[in-house]
């Protein structure tokens, strides 16, 4: 059974620029679509961005898209989101997220199977 660790997470300034990273362990997730997904207190856990099982195509919630950029090796089984002019609305848990295997790109939580524990990220006005 796969298991997802986030990681790089922390405490950044607005305007600043964090790396989360996803490591699988026990599996592999080259053949699968990847996302990742964050939850704010007292919300709904929402899609952040997705990549598709090659890594030939990406897809970006509108409130993200210009800002982070979603990428993997398949070989090392790593995912990472890089994030850029962060705002304190993105303070959230981001959790790393499997998908299908050879599958579509998905914007719905329900079409992940497999979830990393989250990793904090806290935006600072």
């Amino acid at each position: 059974q796969v298991q997802l660790v986030e990681s790089g997470g922390g405490l950044v300034q607005a305007g600043g620029s964090l790396r989360l990273s996803c490591a699988a362990s026990g599996g592999t997730f080259s053949s699968y679509v990847m996302g990742w997904f964050r939850q704010a207190p007292g919300k709904e856990r929402e899609f952040v961005a997705a990549s598709s099982w090659s890594g030939g195509g990406t897809d970006y919630a509108d409130s993200v898209k210009g800002r982070f950029t979603i990428s993997r090796d398949n070989a090392k089984n790593t995912v990472s989101l890089e994030m850029n002019s962060l705002k304190p609305e993105d303070t959230a848990v981001y959790y790393c997220a499997r998908g299908r295997r050879f599958g579509q790109i998905e914007r719905r939580a329900m079409e992940y199977d497999r979830w990393g524990q989250g990793t904090q990220v806290t935006v600072s006005s």
